[in-house]
């Protein structure tokens, strides 16, 4: 794990929800989410329902499905279902992509439920987290790796103020590598 800072908020609020850490009655949406074709089109295709119980048994429940800094369940504020996932995390050195010599930047990355597609949910999320990250860390590059076939995706990333650095291969698949700095996200 990375030395470098990280967010520390536990919890961050905006209009429409609640981006928080995971709890046990998160299980079964948490594992619609992580099963859903549609969800994982571009992420290397669907998981199997066997394997995404396993992984969450293997880490003592759903309650720990988000234990490091920058991670978080995405819930509606007024019901506090998941809806989705977000997290900051830093980009591991050996992986490609990258827009520092040394890596390790903050990387954005989010799952959402189909049925919670096309109403800004992602964007508010992001925009959350971002700026909570903005507010509490030094200023920094932030980049999101996403595969160049999602345009939704990368339609998210430039709305939220990415641009595009460049493609590589990874997974089989191109995926495009865009960055933001830390600051722009500040309230």
């Amino acid at each position: 794990m990375s030395r470098l800072s990280m967010l520390s908020a536990v919890e961050i609020a905006t209009d429409r929800l609640l981006l928080r850490k995971a709890r046990d009655a998160d299980r079964e949406r948490l594992i619609e989410l992580q099963t859903d074709p549609r969800v994982w089109a571009y992420l290397g295709g669907t998981r199997p329902r066997e394997t995404v119980e396993q992984r969450l048994d293997a880490i003592g429940g759903a309650a720990n499905a988000t234990p490091n800094p920058g991670g978080f369940i995405i819930a509606d504020k007024a019901t506090d279902d998941l809806i989705g996932t977000v997290e900051l995390k830093r980009r591991a050195a050996e992986l490609p992509g990258h827009v520092t010599e040394d890596g390790e930047e903050l990387e954005l990355s989010y799952l959402l439920r189909p049925d919670a597609w096309g109403a800004g949910l992602a964007f508010e999320a992001t925009t959350a987290a971002l700026r909570a990250a903005a507010d509490e860390l030094p200023d920094q590059p932030v980049v999101v790796v996403t595969q160049t076939a999602n345009a939704r995706s990368l339609g998210l990333a430039a709305r939220l103020g990415f641009h595009r650095v460049s493609t590589f291969r990874e997974y089989d698949a191109e995926q495009t590598l865009a960055r933001a700095a830390l600051h722009s996200f500040k309230a």
